[in-house]
């Protein structure tokens, strides 16, 4: 799974007269995931509550928001202001993530160290993709995807 928060207290904000979005939760560190409303998918917990396929809302150059509504507040007893214990994975990769993963994968291929890098364990493989794909610009990603290589190269 990639978990894009785990175990993380996030404060339940509180809007009113904002509709379905009255109370919701920003989520943080998803301000560089692409995907148009319904494209991000997200399955999970908050405090005891399961949650599954619920839609994660893009918004412009800030992290996404999900809508909590009365079934969910009411089940974990609580509402705006308060804090919740959140563990949020995408359900459906997208594309574009993939793409870019294949692109890190391509440039460790040049650099000779694709081999040293499968041979890390999947958390670390995991941890370094997302922290490569979490850059906020492309010059961002292409000093980490080099920063990498360094290390992966002294592994060897």
């Amino acid at each position: 799974m990639n978990f894009i928060v785990e175990n993380e207290k996030i404060k339940i904000q509180y809007v009113p007269g904002n509709g379905a979005w009255t109370y919701h939760l920003i989520i943080p560190n998803t301000k560089n995931i692409k995907g148009k409303w319904g494209d991000l998918k997200i399955s999970g917990t908050i405090d005891t509550y399961e949650v599954k396929n619920k839609n994660l809302a893009p918004l412009k150059n800030s992290d996404k928001k999900m809508a909590l509504n009365a079934e969910i507040r009411n089940f974990i007893g609580k509402s705006g202001g308060e804090f919740v214990n959140v563990t949020l994975y995408l359900e459906n990769q997208n594309i574009e993530i993939q793409n870019e993963n294949e692109m890190i994968f391509e440039c460790f291929k040049d650099a000779s160290v694709l081999n040293i890098f499968e041979k890390l364990k999947i958390d670390e493989q995991n941890e370094i993709l997302h922290n490569i794909n979490s850059s906020a610009t492309e010059n961002q990603k292409v000093d980490r995807i080099l920063k990498f290589i360094t290390k992966l190269e002294q592994l060897n």
